[in-house]
């Protein structure tokens, strides 16, 4: 059990955070979030945080750890969930991941190095000042020169991507393709036993989501992200362009009207939801539980249980 782990994933609204708790409590777990925006402080709402009450039912990590105004990056999410789930196993306990930002559970389990975490501030913003100087199209060619499976997987207009994959290079030596190249012949950091959920069908899970936006609204959606704005927080900030946030931005501003928004935010979520359900489908060997119009938790239990046994999983 030294490097078991569980996964509980799934598109938006699929009813992640309930089974992720049962499990914790069938198995002595602890839920560490696998969600990009759940980690800030204060946006609870709009990303549909565990409320105190269930985070009350199971220890729950990764949540509040950022301050919205900060860019919180999938390296930094990596050394920090990873300890984390390192310590809950030397306590003898089982960290259940939970959540659906794909990348960043990818990247933990697989034990990715992002370039040994290697950086210079002097240096990126150097290149930055490059990029901004030459022009995209010229700092792809720049990037061409050395790796050019990896620029030609990137845009011109990618700055951040192209610039870190220049950095990488000259920092370590090596191209980003190496590095990646490298990342995947390393064994992985964890033995992931892997739970996605969704909907059999694709209509269903859309009324779940639109379901979903107009309780936020009706539990104080627009209040939220007006007390982030009133504490200073920048409107143009990474954080406050999630789903949910950037259209109750542009309400308060009075530049669309609530239930307009709202409806983007319907828009956004449902198109959100088909991206996580292609990741999440790329994933061998997983258990996939496909709700019926309602989810059925007591089934699902029982199906989990006996998918983490074969898994060597016991209660």
């Amino acid at each position: 059990m030294r490097n078991k782990i569980v996964v509980v994933a799934g598109p938006t609204a699929s009813g992640k955070t309930r089974l992720g708790i049962e499990l914790a409590k069938m198995y002595g777990g602890e839920i560490v979030s696998a969600d990009s925006m759940q980690l800030y402080r204060g946006m609870d709402i709009g990303t549909a945080k565990a409320t105190p009450e269930e985070q009350a039912e199971a220890p729950h990590h990764m949540l509040d750890v950022a301050d919205p105004s900060e860019a919180y990056s999938v390296a930094r999410y990596v050394g920090e969930a990873g300890a984390v789930c390192d310590e809950i196993l030397v306590r003898g306990r089982v960290p259940i991941l939970v959540g659906g930002t794909g990348l960043y559970i990818d990247s933990l389990i697989s034990g990715r190095d992002f370039a040994d975490n290697q950086e210079d501030k002097a240096l990126r913003t150097e290149l930055e000042a490059e990029y901004d100087r030459l022009g995209g199209e010229a700092m792809l060619q720049k990037l061409a020169a050395f790796d050019p499976e990896r620029a030609s997987k990137l845009g011109a207009g990618d700055k951040r991507r192209i610039v870190r994959a220049v950095e990488i290079y000259r920092l370590t030596g090596k191209t980003a393709t190496e590095h990646d190249e490298e990342t995947r012949r390393r064994p992985p950091r964890y033995d992931a036993a892997r739970i996605v959920l969704n909907y059999k069908n694709r209509a269903d899970l859309y009324a779940r989501i639109d379901q979903r936006v107009t309780r936020m609204a009706a539990d104080g959606l627009f209040d939220e992200v007006r007390r982030l704005l009133d504490s200073g927080l920048a409107a143009d900030c990474t954080a406050m362009q999630a789903i949910g946030y950037k259209e109750a931005v542009l309400a308060l501003k009075g530049e669309l009207a609530e239930d307009k928004a709202l409806d983007l935010i319907r828009q956004g979520s449902r198109r959100y939801a088909k991206r996580q359900i292609t990741w999440f489908g790329r994933w061998e060997g997983a258990l996939r539980i496909l709700w019926e119009a309602e989810p059925d938790f007591g089934a699902a239990l029982q199906i989990s249980t006996a998918f983490l046994q074969s898994r060597g999983y016991h209660e």
